[in-house]
């Protein structure tokens, strides 16, 4: 079937084809070009993935009450910075054609002309070279396996053009953060008990993105739809896609709460895990019932908190080391 295509503004048009559009420019001041840049790889959801590879770098360095040392910690911070920056602009690169069709999204720095797109593309190769960089300073291992963890983190965005998994594969990419961090603390000494907490907190946070993926593509359900991009919603309709969306959370809690067990903790985090679980059920809660206006409610300040919470107690645990216990 022949779909009328929505107007482009020639803006638009030119960031396509990458070109240079005509557009007025923001005034330059260094504290408004940090803040575009800043705003351009959205930093602040670093928050999403930051928590966990912290939170993975504290129990991989449990001997030390969970920390690696000043080095070690100012690398791991830098890698994923420079490992999120890559990933951020490759998609909004790739992505830039559907963002200028997209009402949602047309306002984006590459579509309106904010940022050029060969300033786009050096700063996918310079953090990029930042985290290959950074890993060769942590250890051989984590050196080795940079490329392909690069790989992984940009092949999500090109995912959606073949695949309603991509969900799976944003998942994937995220879980990268808590291996990261664990391989650049333990390196060639990790052991298979390593091993297994480490896939298990990885494990969990693939179904916690895949999840509130599930429910943030909800919004672009009738544009992907029209345009051929794929998706849960799209494959199932938005009512199935929200059930999968619950069940891979359900999934997340009980890999968080097997996470616990494997790693003895306590009470600190059993009182975390229920409040993960309330925020998850509150942002299932706000999906359904509310306007699509309050996914970005449900996708951004609900897992925030859940990324928060489960970096406090894990720290708590790992810090005090099982010094919190029920008595009776």
């Amino acid at each position: 079937m022949n779909e009328q295509k929505p107007t482009v503004s020639s803006a638009a048009r030119a960031s396509v084809a990458g070109e240079a559009p005509s557009v007025p420019r923001p005034r330059r001041g260094p504290i408004a070009q940090i803040r575009k840049w800043l705003s351009f790889v959205r930093f602040s959801h670093t928050i999403f993935a930051m928590p966990f590879g912290l939170a993975g770098m504290a129990v991989a360095a449990r001997e030390n009450r969970g920390w690696p040392g000043w080095r070690t910690f100012l690398l791991i911070v830098a890698a994923m910075v420079c490992a999120r920056t890559c990933a951020m602009a490759f998609n909004r690169i790739v992505d830039r054609r559907f963002d200028a069709l997209n009402p949602r999204t047309a306002h984006r720095h590459l579509p309106t002309g904010q940022i050029s797109l060969a300033s786009a593309w050096s700063l996918w190769a310079l953090s990029g070279a930042g985290l290959v960089l950074t890993s060769w300073f942590l250890n051989p291992l984590c050196f080795v396996l940079s490329p392909v963890a690069l790989f992984v983190l940009c092949f999500y965005s090109v995912t959606k053009r073949f695949t309603p998994y991509t969900h799976v594969f944003l998942g994937v990419a995220l879980a990268l953060a808590p291996v990261g961090a664990w391989l650049a603390v333990k390196g060639g000494d990790l052991t298979w008990w390593d091993g297994l907490r480490m896939a298990t907190l990885a494990a969990a946070v693939v179904f916690w993105v895949a999840g509130f993926d599930i429910i943030y593509s909800i919004q672009d359900y009738e544009f992907d739809r029209r345009h051929g991009l794929h998706s849960l919603p799209v494959a199932w309709g938005p009512h199935n896609a929200l059930l999968a969306a619950f069940l891979s959370h359900m999934i997340m809690m009980g890999l968080l709460l097997l996470f616990g067990l494997l790693c003895r903790f306590r009470v600190a985090y059993l009182v975390g895990w229920f409040l993960i679980l309330l925020c998850v059920l509150l942002e299932h809660w706000i999906a359904r019932r509310r306007s699509l206006n309050w996914v970005q409610t449900a996708f951004f300040r609900l897992n925030a908190v859940i990324s928060v919470i489960f970096l406090a107690v894990t720290l708590a645990e790992v810090i005090f080391q099982g010094g919190f216990r029920l008595r009776l």
